[in-house]
């Protein structure tokens, strides 16, 4: 899977980033490498290849993450090949938006599988051996208000689609109290797993959808840099002590 890995470098942590072929899994896998990381993209998309070129990754590979053994694979490729993995950051997703009247059980299930349960084994993956052996890692993994406030947009009150939908309002839910459990499970090897979740932010996935930000208290879309800026504090030695936690990142969205 890695065609033209970088040399290893045992000064530099390493980092491997899903989603990360563009948007806001792209702009952390920039913020980690203008912090000094080296830097491993995973992604569906065959572009992961070029914008892995572009940013100047390390390395990508193209894994569909719901297959389950693949992303596996990778993720263990990753951390043997560079002799350790430091920072997993789950950031892959899908958004339905159908009605509930309209939600079919294929969106439900893909929601699902792509949001939380691809979340789930790539953090059983990098635990497994490789932090708890390390005695050391960061697990970070991208959730959303739609989790917290039951999907983001305003309500049609014919229940039309067009906010984010109930598959992905649900495995956004239900990625906040999986990192919470991973986290008391794993903060006595040495491992923090912490969530964070964006509201409205400027991105591919969120392309001609309506938020009503006007009403949040921040009264803006969000950039993927202000995502990739708390994914980096937590990934920073500032945040040894932090676990467990789900840090919105929404302009106020949630208090709205």
């Amino acid at each position: 899977m890695i065609e033209h890995p970088a040399p290893a470098d045992p000064a530099r942590r390493v980092a491997l980033i899903t989603g990360a072929a563009q948007g806001i899994g792209e702009a952390i896998a920039q913020r980690l490498i203008d912090d000094g990381d080296m830097v491993v993209l995973l992604d569906i998309a065959p572009t992961v290849k070029d914008t892995a070129v572009r940013i100047g990754a390390a390395d990508a590979v193209r894994v569909d993450v719901t297959d389950i053994p693949a992303l596996q694979a990778a993720v263990h490729e990753v951390a043997e090949h560079f002799g350790r993995l430091d920072i997993l950051v789950n950031c892959a997703g899908t958004c339905g938006r159908e009605s509930f009247e309209e939600l079919s059980p294929a969106t439900w299930q893909r929601d699902l599988d792509t949001n939380l349960a691809a979340m789930a084994f790539a953090c059983q993956a990098a635990v497994f051996p490789h932090m708890k052996e390390q005695g050391s890692g960061r697990l970070i993994n991208i959730a959303s208000v739609s989790g917290k406030v039951g999907g983001i947009g305003p309500v049609d009150p014919d229940g039309a689609g067009g906010r984010s939908g109930a598959g992905y309002a649900s495995a956004k839910a239900g990625a906040i109290n999986l990192t919470r459990w991973i986290a008391r499970q794993a903060g006595v090897w040495g491992i923090t797993a912490n969530t964070v979740a964006p509201g409205p932010i400027a991105s591919p996935m969120a392309a001609g959808a309506e938020y009503g930000v006007s009403q949040s208290p921040v009264p803006r879309m969000g950039e993927p840099a202000e995502v990739a800026a708390a994914v980096a504090y937590l990934a920073g030695p500032g945040s040894s002590y932090t676990t467990g936690i789900c840090l919105h990142v929404d302009g106020g969205y949630v208090l709205a």
